[in-house]
């Protein structure tokens, strides 16, 4: 059976450096028909720059996308929208330099996003990066990339990689709960309550340490293997 074409496809790239420059990854992630992460791919780049990750996501993504369907990008790179959209044509009229006179840094990723961009219909879309109740689409595009600059490995759906697990330092929100009279009200810790104490709502499905799945919405906790049951972490602690 054909797959009838798509109006217009939603997707997400991200680079991550850690050092910048240091250990670097790509990734992009495409949404399916409800702009949930329906393909992705991540990969190594060694050592290299924050903007070297950020436009070979880009490029990529171009790659890996039917030229012949309108495409939304999101992304939280300023540096990576600017250059390809409005930095580029006036660096093609000064022959590939900048307007002090200097050569045109990372160049061939630049000729190269352009000849994708040639002829195909592409809107960008800036998105702050690690935001509470930030884009869906872009998080799982950080994460993927931060993994992929951690474990210097590929991966991806056609891989049969998992999601990349949450990332440590993203803000969530605190959990609700209700007081005796039935209000609702914000649930606070301790102050000896530890990081890995916290329970959080999935974002998107995943695998528990454990083996079994939780869905997305699920209380999820951090345990020594990741992220997974609350009752996984507590069984974990107790042995």
């Amino acid at each position: 059976m054909i797959e009838p074409m798509r109006e217009r496809v939603v997707a997400a790239c991200d680079g991550a450096s850690k050092g910048n420059p240091g250990p670097a990854g790509w990734a992009w992630v495409v949404a399916d028909a409800s702009e949930a992460p329906a393909r992705w791919e991540a990969g190594p780049l060694g050592r290299a720059t924050n903007n070297v990750a950020e436009l070979t996501a880009l490029e990529r993504l171009l790659s890996a996308t039917d030229p012949d369907v309108p495409l939304e990008i999101r992304m939280d790179s300023q540096y990576a929208m600017k250059a390809v959209t409005t930095w580029l044509p006036g660096w093609k009229r000064n022959g590939w330099k900048t307007a002090a006179g200097k050569p045109v840094a990372n160049q061939d990723l630049v000729v190269r996003i352009d000849e994708l961009l040639d002829g195909r219909t592409v809107e960008f879309r800036y998105v702050p990066a690690h935001q509470v109740d930030g884009d869906p689409l872009n998080d799982f595009a950080d994460r993927a990339a931060s993994r992929a600059a951690v474990a210097q490995e590929a991966a991806g759906s056609a891989l049969g990689s998992p999601e990349p697990p949450p990332a440590p330092d993203t803000p969530v929100k605190a959990p609700r709960s209700r007081s005796r009279g039935g209000s609702p009200r914000t649930a606070k810790a301790s102050s000896g309550t530890r990081t890995s104490s916290r329970t959080i709502k999935a974002k998107f499905p995943g695998r528990c340490p454990c083996g079994r799945s939780y869905a997305a919405g699920e209380p999820i906790a951090k345990n020594a293997g990741g992220w997974g049951h609350p009752e996984c972490r507590a069984e974990a602690g107790s042995a």
